[in-house]
C-alpha cells in the first residue's frame, strides 16, 4: 500500500520546517508568494492528499508541467454571484484569490456579478450576466432561498460556497461546499469541560446561513452528549446587534461560542462597555480565524478555515459538474482547525 504523504514528508523533501509547510497548506499568512507556490507545487507532485486530485483535473504531470495543452486556451466564463462586498478579512476573499488563479490556469475567466436587493425581490439576474457566455456559476454567501432555488433552474453547472440555512429540512438542488463546522466545536466543548466549565452560551442567528446552523447544532449536540444542562437563556439566536440581548441577562455563562469571529467581536465590545472582562469574567470562542481575531485584545480563540483547500475543492466540484452534469448533488466539508488564544486564557 502506498504510504500516505504527510506535511513532514513535504518539509523534509524541501529542507524546510514543518511549520512553514503548514502555513502554505493552510494559507495562514506570513509567507512570500514564491515560497507558498513552491510548497504547493511540491505537495501536488508528491500526491499530498489535499492536492492530489488537482493533477488529474488540470493535467499536471509529476514534473509540474501541464500536459493538457488545451488548458491554456480560452474555455469560457465562470460567473461569481454574490450580494456582498468582501473585505480582506473575509474568508471568501482569500479563497477566491486561489480559485481565480486555478480557473485561469484552466483557461477560464472569473467575473463577479453583484446581486442587488432588486434582483432578489424580482428573481432577476444581474444586468451584467450573459447566460449564453457562462460555463459555470459559483455563489458566495447567497442566502436568499427563493433566489437560490431560481438559480438552480438555470441549467448551468452551479456551486454554492455556504448557502441558506436548511433548518427547515429543505436542500438545494446543487453542489455545496462548506468548511467543517462540527469537529472543532466538539473539541472545544470537550476541552472546556475538561477545564471545569459547565455553563455555556451561544450567540448567532442560526437562520442566517447553513454554516451558522451547523455550528449551532454541533454546539448543542456536544453539550447533550456530555450531559451538560443547556440553559436556553444563554442562547442568543437573534440577528445582531447583541447589546440588548446581552444586557437583558441577569447573569452570564462561563463560556460563549459565537457563530463567527465578527459576532464574537461585537459581543465582546458590548460586554466591555458594561465593564465585563474577557476572559476574566467570561470566555469567548469565534469561528473563521479572521485577521481581526489575531489582532484584537484579547486575541480570540477561533476555528481556522483552510481557504486554500476550499479553493481547490471548489475548482474540483465545479469542473467535475461541468464535465458530468448527471452526477448526484454533493455536499463537501473541508478541514478546519481549532486555535486557542487569550479569550479562553490561552
Amino acid at each position: 500500500m502506498k504510504k500516505k504523504v504527510t506535511i513532514q514528508d513535504i518539509a523534509d523533501e524541501l529542507g524546510i520546517s514543518r511549520n512553514t509547510v503548514s502555513k502554505a497548506i493552510n494559507n495562514s499568512g506570513g509567507l512570500a508568494p514564491a515560497t507558498r507556490e513552491k510548497i504547493i507545487q511540491k505537495a501536488m507532485e508528491m500526491d499530498y492528499k489535499q492536492f492530489s486530485y488537482v493533477k488529474s483535473l488540470t493535467g499536471i504531470t509529476s514534473s509540474g508541467i501541464d500536459s493538457n495543452t488545451s488548458a491554456t486556451e480560452y474555455q469560457g466564463e465562470i460567473a461569481l454571484l454574490t450580494g456582498q462586498f468582501f473585505n480582506q478579512s473575509h474568508f471568501a476573499s482569500l479563497m477566491l484569490d486561489k480559485f481565480q488563479e486555478e480557473l485561469s490556469s484552466l483557461g477560464f475567466t472569473m467575473n463577479i456579478h453583484r446581486v442587488t436587493e432588486r434582483n432578489m425581490s424580482d428573481l432577476s439576474l444581474p444586468v451584467t450576466f450573459r447566460k449564453d457566455q457562462i460555463k459555470g456559476i459559483i455563489c458566495i454567501e447567497m442566502f436568499d432561498r427563493r433566489y437560490d432555488d431560481m438559480l438552480c433552474t438555470l441549467d448551468i453547472p452551479l456551486l454554492f460556497v455556504d448557502g441558506p440555512s436548511n433548518a427547515d429540512g429543505e436542500l438545494l438542488a446543487a453542489d455545496q461546499l462548506y468548511m467543517d463546522n462540527v469537529s472543532g466545536i466538539l473539541a472545544f466543548v470537550k476541552e472546556m469541560l475538561k477545564r471545569g466549565y459547565r455553563r455555556f452560551g451561544f450567540i448567532g442567528d442560526f437562520w442566517h446561513c447553513q454554516s451558522f446552523f451547523e455550528r449551532y447544532c454541533a454546539y448543542r449536540l456536544a453539550l447533550m452528549q456530555s450531559k451538560v444542562e443547556i440553559e436556553e437563556k444563554f442562547f442568543i439566536c437573534s440577528n445582531g446587534p447583541y447589546d440588548e440581548s446581552l444586557n437583558s441577562l441577569d447573569e452570564l455563562p462561563e463560556v460563549f461560542l459565537c457563530a463567527n469571529d465578527f459576532v464574537a467581536i461585537d459581543a465582546i465590545s458590548s460586554l466591555r462597555d458594561r465593564g465585563i472582562s474577557v476572559p476574566d469574567d467570561v470566555l469567548f470562542c469565534g469561528f473563521d480565524d479572521s485577521h481581526e481575531s489575531r489582532h484584537m485584545l484579547p486575541t480570540l480563540t477561533t476555528i481556522h478555515i483552510h481557504t486554500q483547500i476550499m479553493a481547490y475543492e471548489a475548482v474540483h466540484l465545479l469542473m467535475s459538474r461541468m464535465k458530468e452534469s448527471s452526477l448526484d448533488y454533493r455536499i463537501v466539508h473541508t478541514q478546519t482547525d481549532l486555535i486557542y488564544r487569550a479569550s479562553t486564557k490561552d
